[in-house]
């Protein structure tokens, strides 16, 4: 008969203190844990989970598209890229009375963040200026407030943080070794240097990324170590499922195995103890039981609303349905 310190033994995984700074975590570091059996994987992931958090609750944010489509950057997953055909109109930034009542709405549904993302390589003076509003008058209606705008130019994140901004999001997308495959128009040292800047001006940062582009699982574990390594870790880690859109260059991208998004999901909470590790995009495509299984392996955080930024997403009947039955409590 095995001892209970035996099979806590045999899942322990400990940083390496080799070939990287004390506290990272190497790429063979994260593919080990990727590798590990199902069961040990996800109770590692519970264990980290219950150490540093309520495994019962779950934090819900609110995305709105402020401002849609017309996109310079060829990012092949997205449709609000003006280089493909995907039948997405562009549209002009929304009021800030649109905003106002959209933010307003989500608060009254549970949701205690709200995001506001606009498809810009880079806001333009003209354009951060509204924003600014937009993030002060809905920081008044007592919610949390985060923004994804694009690149930022030197100076515009002291702004935002003047604004009174929680978070920025800027996700790093795909491990460094895959990111040409998917985009050409930025590196991810771009992304890098603007998580960087708004992490100077004491801004929090919601960075995570897509799985399902087409990469492998090593590709997977590079991106959850650059993720891990940032110093310090995100405080939000978004992980998305890849949502084909037709037009675009990933649209015949087979669908990732949903037991490897799992574990995707366990490892970015095993390397990222103190981090909400959310469900993004891609979930009105996951069963009940994938997404419990993925509250399961650590996920403590989602967006909710039926739209997230162009793409469907679970209402919030429907999730309050799910939690019911998993006995999950909502804020």
């Amino acid at each position: 008969m095995t001892s209970c310190s035996t099979v806590e033994q045999a899942v322990t995984f400990h940083r390496p203190t080799s070939a990287a700074a004390e506290g990272e975590w190497s790429t063979d570091a994260v593919a080990e844990l990727f590798a590990l059996p199902f069961n040990d994987l996800i109770y590692r992931a519970q264990q980290v989970h219950r150490s540093h958090f309520d495994a019962n609750a779950v934090q819900r944010s609110t995305l709105l598209s402020i401002k849609t489509g017309g996109c310079s950057e060829d990012c092949s997953y997205c449709s609000q890229s003006k280089r493909y055909k995907t039948g997405l109109e562009s549209e002009p930034l929304m009021s800030l009375d649109e905003v106002l009542k959209m933010a307003q709405a989500a608060k009254d549904k549970g949701a205690s963040r709200f995001c506001m993302g606009a498809a810009w390589r880079s806001p333009k003076e003209k354009d951060l200026e509204p924003v600014l509003e937009m993030v002060s008058e809905v920081k008044k209606l007592g919610l949390e407030t985060c923004v994804t705008l694009g690149m930022l130019k030197d100076g515009q994140a002291e702004r935002l943080k003047e604004a009174g901004l929680d978070y920025y999001n800027h996700n790093l997308d795909t491990a460094r070794e895959f990111y040409s495959e998917i985009v050409t128009t930025h590196t991810i040292d771009d992304r890098l240097d603007t998580i960087d800047k708004v992490r100077k001006q004491g801004i929090k940062v919601c960075a995570g990324g897509i799985v399902g582009l087409g990469e492998n699982r090593r590709a997977r574990a590079v991106l959850i170590a650059q993720l891990a390594n940032l110093n310090p870790a995100p405080e939000s880690v978004p992980i998305n499922g890849l949502v084909p859109i037709k037009g675009t260059p990933l649209a015949e991208v087979p669908a990732l195995d949903p037991f490897e998004f799992i574990r995707t999901i366990a490892v970015a909470r095993i390397t990222m103890p103190q981090s909400y590790v959310r469900l993004s995009a891609g979930r009105q495509e996951m069963s009940d039981e994938v997404q419990a299984l993925c509250y399961l392996a650590g996920a403590n955080s989602i967006f909710s609303g039926d739209r997230l930024l162009t793409t469907d997403n679970p209402g919030a009947d429907s999730d309050a349905e799910l939690f019911g039955k998993l006995g999950l409590r909502a804020f």
